[in-house]
Formats: C-alpha cells, structure tokens, sequence
C-alpha cells in the first residue's frame, strides 16, 4: 500500500533562497520514490503568501502545485492553505531557506510511517551567532508546559511532520507565527503521539539587529495570542 506524503513549503520574498531548498526535496523525492517497493508517492506544495520578488516563477520548475496569495496573510494562512489543497494522509512542513539541509526531511518522516509518532518535530543544532534573548522559547516552552504538560525542547520548530487526521481534528485556525505552539498543544491534548528529533537542519538566524528584535516581537505577540486561545478554548 502506497502512502501519499504532501511536502508544504510556506515562504515570503523567497526567491534567491527557494530554489536551493526545493531542489534538494525533489532529489529525495526521487530517491525514495525510485526505491522498490514503492511504499511512499509525494506532492511538494508551495505556498507564496503575497511575495513581492519572483518567489513564485522560482518555484514553479520544482512544486506539483504553487498557491499564491494576493498580500501577505501570515504563516499559519499559508500553511492551512498548504493543507486544504494537499491529498496526503502525512503533512510535512519545512521552512523556505533550508537549502541542501531540507534533504534530512525523511527524518521526519520516518516515525509517522513506522506508526511510531503522530507528530514529529525537529530539533535544530545549535548555532554560534548571537541571536535573541530567548524570551519567545521560553514563553513558548513554559506555555505549552502549563496547557498540555509536555515538554518541549523545540515549541518553535517550523520543520515537522503531522498525520493529515491530526491537523484536520485540531481544526483550530491559528494565528501567525504563533501556529506550531497551537497545533503542539492541540495534539498532545488529543492524546496524540509526539516525538522531537534532532535534525541537522539549517536556516538563515535572525540576529540582535533591528530586524531580528522587530521579527521576534512580533513572534512573541503571535505566541501570546496562540496561547490564550488554547486555555481560552482548549480543544477538548
């Protein structure tokens, strides 16, 4: 029996970064799907949410299917609408700005298919550029703690892998980049398996500049307002 993996890449002005990401999927996606027997089929979703570059011509030689967005509606948009257009029965979301490293996305993977996990989210290694002072992980971290008891090493991480029935039972609409501690604390709620592996994932960091200070503000309010919403309406 063949099961169908949608691969969900949101991404904003990510035309010089996309490409690299993209490719390094699809030579996976070879792989795996060259592989006898043929347990896994793949569909590789982008999803530009409003860019103003040329995000989405970059991405055409490589998706099966491109969504655009007319403006930018936030992460959590672009993801549930990743997840609305895909026919998996597994949800893999990876980030835009990966590049070569998006090819550990089977690592994911791999519990999901071994009904090991449900849920499955990866820890990223450390880097040695200053970046925040961690106040959105710990208030992410203490969060998801107070309103699930689990916990997390990595609330944050936007490379996962989700059963397709888990998204869809959540059904929560999240907000920004407040959207995997939502959907962290929904699924572990539920009764769902979740598992954190270490992936050697990498991406671009922001750093304590201007940018990088105004990014995690923003990160901070998304994480709040996602985590009033789960004690303000907890899924079950």
């Amino acid at each position: 029996m063949t099961t169908l993996v949608s691969v969900i890449i949101p991404v904003w002005n990510g035309a010089e970064r996309l490409p690299a990401t993209l490719k390094a999927v699809d030579r996976v996606i070879s792989t795996i799907e060259g592989a006898k027997p043929r347990a896994l089929k793949f569909q590789l979703i982008v999803v530009d949410d409003g860019s103003d570059d040329d995000t989405r011509a970059a991405a055409y030689p490589w998706a099966d299917l491109v969504i655009g967005f007319p403006v930018n509606r936030g992460k959590a948009a672009a993801m549930s609408a990743g997840c609305r257009a895909a026919g998996g029965e597994i949800f893999v979301f990876l980030d835009a700005d990966l590049g070569e490293t998006a090819s550990c996305f089977p690592v994911l993977l791999e519990p999901l298919v071994q009904n090991q996990a449900d849920l499955t989210v990866a820890r990223l290694p450390q880097v040695n550029k200053p970046a925040g002072f961690g106040l959105v992980k710990g208030l992410a971290s203490r969060g998801v703690k107070a309103l699930s008891g689990y916990s997390s090493l990595a609330p944050l991480s936007g490379q996962r892998a989700v059963r397709a029935e888990v998204w869809k039972r959540c059904g929560r609409v999240y907000t920004g980049f407040g959207v995997e501690v939502g959907m962290l604390i929904d699924t572990v709620k539920l009764g769902y398996r979740v598992m954190e592996l270490a992936v050697p994932f990498g991406h671009r960091e922001t750093g304590r500049d201007w940018g990088g200070f105004v990014h995690r503000g923003k990160q901070f309010v998304a994480v709040g307002l996602a985590l009033w919403e789960c004690w303000r309406k907890p899924v079950c």
